[in-house]
């Protein structure tokens, strides 16, 4: 499976300035974390690149996005109708083939040379099928996170066979429909914020909205895990959600104290933590 296109969401009515909000990298570069969301579907081998934006931000995430701007494809969400309905509006983009689905409000940080977007894709690849990229999450973050239920794939640490999907349930809930064998007492396999998809999500999706009727892309994806093989895979590496309270200064420390600054930037944190508090 070739996935050379990508799907970036940004339209939504509470996340559109989280884009366009600067940070300074692992390598001291002032970037917006467009850009350096756009870095990272480069990084996976994509080649073309779908924005969904509001009407009338196109100009505004062009410029947000630097020298890689002029890349970048834009799709308008006429209507703030959810995030399902943004990944559909994308369906002319992507056509027939697979797509990497990444969120505007998440940043990642690798634990190996390949980023984790660059692992994503290359487990789809290898396995042809969609891949949708999890973590291991405390119950009391599933508030934030869709969450999946299934069974480790031909007993391969990591890989999971998708077999329910639901979006951001309560720890009852999540206890009776989504224990995954092998993980830690109250933990559950919760989104990354980054998938590969076929083309069949569309189909589903747009089978959905013309009813008419209220859908989420955990459903889908929960019909997409009936309909065909479907996994869920860990990843060497972090989800940084900059639009939770103080998401963004976390994501800020990871990147610091991931590059070459480390030092400077924990003796900076050291000097915080020392003084007194007012």
């Amino acid at each position: 499976m070739d996935i050379k296109k990508a799907v970036i969401t940004a339209a939504g009515p509470s996340q559109r300035t989280l884009p366009l909000q600067k940070l300074v990298d692992r390598n001291g570069e002032t970037k917006t974390a467009l850009a350096i969301i756009v870095e990272e579907a480069l990084r996976a081998g994509t080649e073309e690149i779908g924005v969904v934006v509001h009407p009338g931000d196109e100009d505004t995430y062009r410029a947000a996005a630097g020298p890689h701007g002029r890349r970048l494809e834009f799709i308008t969400q006429e209507q703030p109708l959810g995030y399902s309905h943004a990944v559909w509006s994308a369906h002319r983009f992507t056509g027939s083939e697979p797509f990497l689905l990444l969120v505007g409000d998440h940043l990642y940080l690798s634990r190996e040379p390949r980023g984790c977007a660059q692992q994503l894709v290359a487990v789809a690849a290898a396995e042809a099928c969609s891949v949708s990229a999890v973590q291991a999450t405390h119950e009391s973050k599933l508030p934030y996170y869709g969450a999946v239920g299934g069974r480790l794939a031909d007993h391969r640490k990591g890989l999971y066979l998708v077999t329910e999907v639901r979006e951001k349930p309560t720890p009852t809930v999540a206890e009776q429909h989504l224990i995954v064998p092998g993980l830690r007492a109250g933990h559950y396999l919760c989104f990354f914020g980054m998938h590969v998809l076929t083309p069949a999500i569309m189909d589903l999706l747009g089978a959905e909205l013309s009813t008419g009727k209220a859908t989420s892309l955990s459903q889908n994806l929960s019909r997409l895990a009936g309909r065909e093989r479907y996994l869920a895979a860990e990843l060497s590496g972090r989800r940084y959600d900059i639009g939770l309270k103080y998401g963004l200064l976390t994501a800020q420390l990871a990147l610091a104290l991931d590059g070459p600054a480390r030092a400077e930037v924990l003796a900076g944190i050291v000097e915080l933590l020392a003084q007194e508090p007012r």
